[in-house]
């Protein structure tokens, strides 16, 4: 056999060697496992069913979780579409009525407040509302007054408007300081109590002052002081030149004097000429208001008490009858007529006026034309006496 036979029967006998037998020191054939070659191992297989019922709870639980919040997001929805419904709805309070916010109360004593006096039908859904308003810290103290059938959205807008029921004191021109602090006190719609010691006199405005049920007293005044002040101020900066007074309190002073001696405000710049012109002239001013609150003060002169000729001649540091130039200080609290009139008076050389008996005053600029004008006040005043004792 030569050597190409050799060959081809040495590969003959390798591939008839290898088919379906394999050689002895081959080993046999294993299936690859999860922990590397040898025999068969089934452990991984029910690892991996655990594996995926773990999962599975997780899933059940998450869309449990997930179920959950939608339900309650959805409750939630129906609870504030619920609640916006009666917030907005008319309120169950059949005619109008007051109701009053305590300066300092929260949200949820007002709320409480509003329901026991039948305004509102809920104070939760209430509170809720202003709450989300984001007003339950802006509420306003004071009285206000409720509409029929007023929703809790109208009355949640009402309380932060801080629109209250406003209440009026009115303290006319010429009171004094204590004329004026009587009028406070005696006013049910404020509380506290007055200062302890008096203003100075004619320091209080003299108008109508607005102001919310429970205003303290002290406040109030404080307020018509600083009013007064920034009047007398601003007028006597637009005071004509030459006015022989000789600072603010002179000019309050003077123009206190005018507004005791006439109520007519055409006549006021000629009562303020009168009295500028006899200062001028060094002449006393010889007001009979001073005299009677020389006398009597703050307190004013009782309704059914004349002035005597005794009276005239006392002495008092405001009896403009004794003294020269013009009191300490103001006799009452001067109006803004009265201010502007000193300020501005009357170009006219009148140095005497008196009562025409009209109600007002007739202004002379000599002596001998002011006795014809008393003359004829006399007689007028004797005429009324005649008439009204034969009335009676």
């Amino acid at each position: 056999m030569n050597n190409e036979q050799r060959s081809t029967s040495g590969r003959m006998s390798q591939s008839s060697h290898g088919f379906g037998r394999r050689p002895a020191d081959q080993p046999p054939f294993e299936f690859p496992t999860q922990t590397g070659a040898g025999g068969p191992d089934l452990g991984p297989f029910p690892k991996a069913k655990r594996a995926r019922a773990s999962r599975s709870q997780v899933v059940v639980f998450l869309n449990f979780v997930m179920t959950m919040i939608v339900l309650t997001l959805v409750g939630v929805g129906i609870g504030l579409w619920f609640g916006k419904q009666q917030f907005e709805a008319p309120g169950p309070l059949k005619e109008s009525a007051l109701f009053n916010v305590r300066k300092g109360a929260g949200i949820n004593e007002i709320a409480r407040g509003l329901e026991r006096s039948g305004i509102i039908s809920d104070e939760r859904i209430f509170s809720v509302g202003a709450r989300i308003d984001g007003a339950s810290a802006k509420l306003k103290a004071g009285e206000y007054e409720i509409e029929a059938g007023a929703s809790m959205r109208d009355v949640l807008e009402l309380l932060k408007s801080g629109k209250s029921v406003l209440y009026s004191l009115t303290v006319p021109e010429g009171l004094t300081v204590k004329q004026a602090f009587d009028r406070i006190a005696a006013s049910a719609e404020l509380t506290g109590e007055l200062p302890a010691q008096l203003p100075p006199e004619g320091s209080l405005v003299a108008d109508t002052q607005r102001f919310a049920r429970g205003m303290d007293r002290t406040e109030l005044v404080n307020k018509m002081s600083a009013e007064q002040k920034k009047l007398i101020d601003q007028i006597w900066q637009s005071r004509v030149d030459g006015l022989p007074v000789q600072d603010i309190n002179e000019f309050a002073t003077l123009a206190s004097i005018v507004e005791k001696e006439t109520g007519i405000a055409s006549e006021r710049p000629q009562v303020a000429a009168v009295f500028v012109n006899r200062l001028r002239k060094g002449m006393r001013l010889q007001s009979d208001p001073t005299i009677i609150y020389g006398i009597f003060g703050g307190e004013g002169k009782p309704a059914d008490r004349p002035i005597y000729r005794s009276d005239i001649d006392k002495p008092t540091p405001y009896n403009t009858y004794t003294i020269d130039g013009l009191p300490p200080g103001p006799i009452a609290i001067p109006g803004r007529a009265s201010l502007e009139a000193v300020a501005n008076p009357a170009q006219t050389n009148d140095l005497f006026f008196v009562a025409d008996g009209t109600g007002g005053h007739v202004f002379a600029e000599t002596l001998d034309e002011h006795n014809r004008n008393v003359a004829r006040w006399r007689k007028v005043e004797a005429d009324n006496a005649v008439s009204s004792g034969g009335g009676n």
